[in-house]
């Protein structure tokens, strides 16, 4: 009988997972609907015009990092789920770089869209490298 708790499942451990296969999920369809627009799809981007904008303006080619980080996101909620270290790990790297994402915002005016990133990224980030949830990944 482990007396740490380690084996305790943290509470919110099963959101985090569904969080990051969601994602995985959005980002794939924000790559399709950027390499491929003109599509029924692009109704998506009625919840953040300002968005498909500013990266359809990059260009086509932007579109083609969408599924890789979907493929980053499902790989990390498949080993987040089967409570492997390495899920673990990249899970906080790719919730770790969104909250860099959103100070680089900040920086460059987007406040208020920066600073709710922040916030979220931040408090997700604080959650799952607190001890308990670090101790149940070993």
């Amino acid at each position: 009988m482990d007396l740490s708790g380690a084996d305790r499942k943290p509470r919110g451990w099963l959101a985090i997972g569904i969080f990051l296969l969601w994602g995985a999920a959005i980002a794939t369809l924000a790559g399709v609907t950027l390499i491929f627009p003109g599509t029924p799809l692009d109704r998506a981007w009625v919840l953040n015009p300002r968005g498909h904008a500013g990266l359809t303006a990059l260009g086509r080619w932007v579109g083609f990092l969408f599924p890789v980080l979907g493929l980053l996101l499902a790989t990390a909620g498949i080993g987040w789920l089967k409570r492997r270290s390495w899920g673990w790990m990249l899970a906080v790297l790719l919730i770790g770089g969104n909250a860099l994402g959103d100070a680089v915002r900040m920086a460059i005016g987007a406040w208020i869209e920066g600073a709710v990133g922040v916030v979220i990224a931040g408090a997700l980030l604080l959650y799952i490298i607190s001890r308990g949830v670090r101790d149940y990944f070993g």
